[in-house]
């Protein structure tokens, strides 16, 4: 999933298993393509189970002065993907625990982010949300040259 900072999810692919790894998801996702072609500008943030790319931004492992203060303000950012997830869990109970064939999961998925979408563009009461779960993966697959470039130079820029 992607989202915005007022956790109105953009993008959802649900056709996968949940015992495959994020950043495989992502990189077969059309989002993936259309970015790594240059279709779309913009920057997305992923934890450490991805690869740094140009246009997804991961923090770092073992960070110097300037890259802590990235890091830090790269985690407040992406506590609001965390507080989507918990926000969608809490509204929709049922996604603890599907117990459907596959593809009604997947729907049930997709149904759900939508109705997210519309209680949040409604400005719907958000229900109370569990203490935020540890979305950190290992990563599988190794940071690209350009998106370790590109990360350094916002740290020079911004928290130098």
């Amino acid at each position: 999933m992607v989202c915005n900072a007022d956790c109105v999810i953009s993008n959802v692919v649900a056709k996968w298993p949940s015992s495959v790894h994020d950043s495989r998801i992502f990189r077969a996702s059309e989002i993936y393509q259309c970015l790594s072609q240059g279709e779309f500008s913009g920057v997305l943030l992923g934890d450490r189970g991805y690869g740094c790319q140009p246009f997804l931004l991961t923090p770092f492992t073992d960070p110097q002065e300037a890259q802590q203060a990235y890091n830090h303000a790269h985690a407040r950012t992406r506590a609001r993907v965390e507080m989507t997830f918990g926000l969608l869990k809490a509204r929709f109970h049922c996604l603890h625990k599907l117990r459907v064939n596959p593809v009604r999961a997947c729907d049930i998925t997709v149904a759900c982010a939508v109705l997210h979408n519309v209680a949040c563009l409604r400005k719907e009461r958000a229900p109370r949300v569990p203490p935020a779960m540890d979305w950190d993966n290992p990563a599988i697959f190794p940071d690209d040259d350009s998106g370790r470039l590109l990360r350094d130079q916002y740290v020079l820029n911004y928290f130098s």
